[in-house]
């Protein structure tokens, strides 16, 4: 039997892949300055980015969305992009951070229009990066039997991560080329940890006992729910 491109069911997923393709390589934002004043133009929507939506998200730069250096301006202006072309919250609260530190805080204003561009396909592979940078979240671990009952040992691909079973305190510990650098770390609802603490050891010594301080400080500083 004969098919073709309006009968076909595998045509018609293609061609709607084509198109959204197609959409994404159509997709461009254009920042310029007019009188001194930031401006974001979505080429695309033919409207101009507002933070408002991204306000809802993280206030970092209530007085608008700026660019080129990293800071409050470029923070928000990055939550603003990834919530605008994603036009998902999840996404854009926890890697607009590392979008403003690789991508937004490097926009420069120059050419004959004096302007910068940044095409769909420029955030999706910025966003392909970025999945090894995901928020430390939750995932129960195993317990181990030289951390207290409310701590238990993570396992992840690039780091060896404990969490704390009652509250998101977090000990990470990372493996240099000269040291190991430990950290307390608190998730709270910010999309990458805040440091607590932190200790360095020669590479060639035992973290073990440093994890263990950490484990203990978090411990201290709140203390673990009954019954864990």
């Amino acid at each position: 039997m004969e098919t073709n491109s309006t009968t076909d069911p595998r045509a018609v997923v293609q061609d709607t892949d084509e198109r959204c393709q197609a959409s994404t390589d159509r997709v461009e934002y254009v920042g310029m300055r007019v009188d001194g004043t930031p401006v974001v133009l979505n080429l695309t929507a033919h409207e101009r980015l507002s933070p408002n939506r991204s306000l809802g998200l993280v206030r970092h730069g209530p007085a608008g969305l700026d660019w080129g250096y990293v800071g409050s301006g470029p923070a928000q202006l990055a939550c603003a992009l990834l919530l605008d072309y994603t036009d998902n919250e999840t996404v854009a609260q926890q890697h607009y951070i590392q979008f403003r530190n690789d991508v937004v805080s490097q926009l420069v204003c120059d050419g004959p229009a004096d302007c910068w561009h940044l095409t769909g396909k420029d955030i999706e592979a910025a966003l392909a990066e970025f999945e090894e940078y995901r928020a430390l979240t939750p995932d129960g671990g195993t317990p181990s039997s030289s951390l207290p009952a409310n701590w238990s040992a993570v396992s992840r691909t690039d780091q060896t991560v404990f969490q704390r079973r009652d509250i998101d305190h977090y000990v990470v510990l990372a493996e240099g080329s000269e040291e190991w650098l430990i950290i307390l770390c608190a998730q709270g609802d910010r999309a990458y940890p805040a440091p607590l603490d932190h200790r360095t050891l020669p590479v060639e010594n035992d973290p073990a006992s440093a994890v263990q301080d950490l484990v203990a400080e978090s411990n201290d500083l709140v203390e673990p729910e009954e019954d864990i």
